[in-house]
């Protein structure tokens, strides 16, 4: 059905409760490729039994880790075929560390619907708070739903993302394992896409590729490893845009310069002739 931004934009959606435990964030780490020295204590911080330390990117999926059926996209105003969305963007901010395990309430709202003719961009923001109302993190989220533009909405912004033109002041290896999509499906997100070959090729991929928010997270582990001595709690926000696919398999690079305080870059496959995969990187130290 059409989308009615009025109706989107001014919905109060009922909150959701969800737990995590430290042994969701371990495996959520093991799904980003933590763990491939063990014996890096650095490494290890992000796998120790109890009390691992979090990389912020586990709140874009905490509320959603259990989840073993495809999510839906039904909310007042909005009714989207899940075979129309592609994920857009994904942001997090976080005042403090993210516990190792605990119970949280999210509260999502719309914020921005555009009609890009053919298509609409549709971002929402979730808060988190922990059961005393103390805000543990905030997401940012845009989906780009095809097909489902034309209702006479503003055009809304063009993104278009600008780098330093100097060389990297950072060059950042990210080796993909051939099994990693298998690891991280079990995160949440069960998509055969991630999984089944032929499902894959009658999507029109030559093999299952990587889930989007995979690579976000990698790319924050990546550049929190390099710049901030692997402390997860150092950072504040970080946020990507998804620009293309990955293959499990195959070593990813990311170009990272430091501009004001923060590190900006971009996610490439340098075995694709240097196609980008995340675009608009952005990690800002707590």
């Amino acid at each position: 059905m059409p989308i009615n931004v009025e109706e989107a934009l001014a919905a109060e959606l009922e909150p959701i409760e969800f737990s995590w435990t430290s042994s969701d964030v371990q495996l959520y780490h093991l799904g980003l490729g933590a763990g491939a020295d063990p014996m890096d204590p650095r490494e290890l911080r992000y796998l120790v039994d109890n009390t691992p330390q979090v990389l912020p990117t586990f709140g874009n999926v905490a509320a959603s880790f259990h989840m073993t059926e495809p999510p839906t996209v039904k909310f007042p105003g909005i009714d989207i075929e899940l075979s129309k969305v592609l994920h857009a963007s994904e942001a997090i901010t976080v005042p403090g560390p993210i516990p190792p395990s605990g119970t949280a309430q999210s509260v999502q709202k719309f914020t921005e619907i555009w009609d890009k003719g053919k298509a609409a961009v549709i971002v929402s923001e979730t808060t988190v708070t922990d059961p005393d109302g103390k805000p543990l993190w905030t997401q940012k989220r845009s989906i780009f739903a095809r097909g489902e533009g034309g209702f006479g909405g503003e055009r809304g912004p063009s993104s278009s993302a600008t780098v330093p033109e100097r060389a990297p002041d950072f060059d950042l290896a990210m080796p993909v394992l051939p099994q990693q999509a298998l690891l991280y499906r079990l995160c949440g997100d069960r998509n055969p896409l991630h999984s089944d070959p032929e499902f894959a090729a009658a999507a029109g991929f030559p093999r299952p590729i990587l889930h989007g928010l995979c690579t976000y997270g990698m790319a924050c582990k990546a550049i929190t490893d390099s710049v901030l001595d692997g402390d997860a709690a150092a950072v504040g926000s970080y946020g990507a845009r998804f620009a293309g696919v990955v293959f499990p398999g195959e070593t990813l690079k990311a170009n990272v310069w430091k501009e004001d305080g923060r590190y900006i870059g971009n996610v490439v496959a340098p075995s694709r002739d240097d196609a980008v995969v995340l675009t608009d990187v952005e990690l800002i130290p707590a």
